[in-house]
C-alpha cells in the first residue's frame, strides 16, 4: 500500500486592495488657467470689434472686409508666396535630408546647423542684407543681363525675392518636421529594395520615400504656411504690401477691421492645423492596420500538419 503524502495546503490568498484613486485637481487647474491665458485675449479682441460705444452690438468690422480695399489682393499675394515657398523649402530640403541619410553620419551634424542658422540670425539682419544686395545690384550691373534679373525678382505682382527671404526663414522648421519623419522610416533599406527592383533615383524620392513622409510634410508646409502669412518684418521693410503688412497698414484708419481680420486669419489657421493633423492621422492609421495581420491569418495560411495514423509508419 503506497503511503500517503501529505500535500500542503495552499497559502490563503490575501485579498486584492482597491486601489484608491487620488483627485486630478492639478490637471483641471492647469487646463483652466491654460484656456484662461489663451482665450481672454480673443474674447477681448472680438468684444472689441462688435461693441461700438453709441451704436451697441454691430458686426460691420465684419461684413466689410470682402470690400475692404486691397484685401483681396494682400491675401491672394501672401497665399501664391506660401506656396511658392512650401514647394521650394521642400525641394530643398527633403533630397539633402534624403542624401544625408544615405551618405556618412558625420554629415548630419553639418546640414542641421545650415538649416538652424536663421534662427540665429534676426531677420531685420537679413533683410538690410538683401534690401543692400538690391541696392547694390542696379548699380553695378546695369550693362549686363543681370540688371533684368534683379528687377524681375522685385516685381510688385510677385516678389521672388520674398520667396527667397521666406524660404530661408522657413528652413529650421521644414528641416525639423522632416527629420522627425526619417527618423521612423528605414531609409536606406526602402531605397536598396527599390534600386534592386530597377527603380531610378527620382521615382525612389516620389514614390517610395515621399509617400512615407505625409505626416511630416503635412507638418512642415503648415508651418511654413503660417510663417508666410504672419510675417511682417522682411516685406515691409522691402516695400511689399501682402496679407500681414495689409492688415498693418489698415489699422491706422480702420482699427476694429483690423482686429477682425486678424481673428478671422487665426481661425482658420487653427482649422488648416486640424484638418492637416487628422489628415496624417488618417494616412498612418490604414498603413499601421495593414502592416499587422489579423489574428489567426498566420495559422490559417499554414497547412495542417496531417494526423499519424497508429500502425502506419
Amino acid at each position: 500500500m503506497a503511503a500517503l503524502i501529505p500535500v500542503p495546503a495552499a497559502p490563503a490568498v490575501a485579498p486584492a486592495r482597491t486601489a484608491r484613486r487620488r483627485p486630478r485637481w492639478w490637471r483641471g487647474a492647469v487646463l483652466t488657467v491654460a484656456g484662461l491665458y489663451f482665450l481672454t485675449p480673443l474674447v477681448s479682441s472680438f468684444v472689441f470689434t462688435v461693441q461700438v460705444p453709441g451704436q451697441g452690438l454691430t458686426f460691420a468690422a465684419y461684413s466689410g472686409i470682402l470690400s475692404a480695399d486691397g484685401f483681396t489682393e494682400s491675401l491672394f499675394l501672401s497665399l501664391s508666396l506660401a506656396a511658392a515657398t512650401i514647394a521650394l523649402a521642400l525641394l530643398l530640403v527633403v533630397p539633402a535630408l534624403v542624401a544625408v541619410r544615405l551618405g556618412p553620419p558625420r554629415l548630419r551634424a553639418v546640414v542641421e546647423v545650415v538649416c538652424m542658422l536663421p534662427l540665429v540670425v534676426p531677420p531685420i539682419a537679413l533683410v538690410t542684407g538683401i534690401a543692400t544686395v538690391l541696392r547694390w545690384g542696379p548699380d553695378h550691373l546695369s550693362r549686363t543681363p543681370l540688371y533684368q534679373t534683379f528687377l524681375a525678382v522685385q516685381n510688385e505682382s510677385f516678389p521672388v525675392v520674398l520667396v527667397l527671404a521666406y524660404t530661408v526663414l522657413a528652413l529650421p522648421f521644414v528641416h525639423r518636421s522632416l527629420d522627425a519623419g526619417l527618423r521612423a522610416v528605414d531609409v536606406p533599406t526602402l531605397v536598396e529594395a527599390a534600386r534592386n527592383c530597377g527603380a531610378g533615383r527620382a521615382y525612389v524620392i516620389l514614390r517610395v520615400i515621399l509617400p512615407n513622409l505625409r505626416s511630416s510634410l503635412a507638418g512642415a508646409s503648415f508651418l511654413t504656411l503660417a510663417l508666410v502669412l504672419g510675417e511682417y518684418t522682411v516685406a515691409s521693410l522691402l516695400g511689399f504690401r501682402p496679407f500681414a503688412v495689409w492688415i498693418v497698414t489698415v489699422s491706422g484708419a480702420e482699427a476694429r477691421m483690423s482686429v477682425a481680420v486678424s481673428l478671422l486669419s487665426l481661425l482658420i489657421t487653427w482649422a488648416l492645423l486640424l484638418v492637416l493633423s487628422r489628415a496624417g492621422t488618417r494616412s498612418a492609421a490604414p498603413a499601421g492596420a495593414a502592416a499587422v495581420p489579423p489574428p489567426g491569418a498566420a495559422a490559417s495560411a499554414v497547412p495542417a500538419a496531417p494526423t499519424p495514423v497508429p500502425g502506419k509508419e
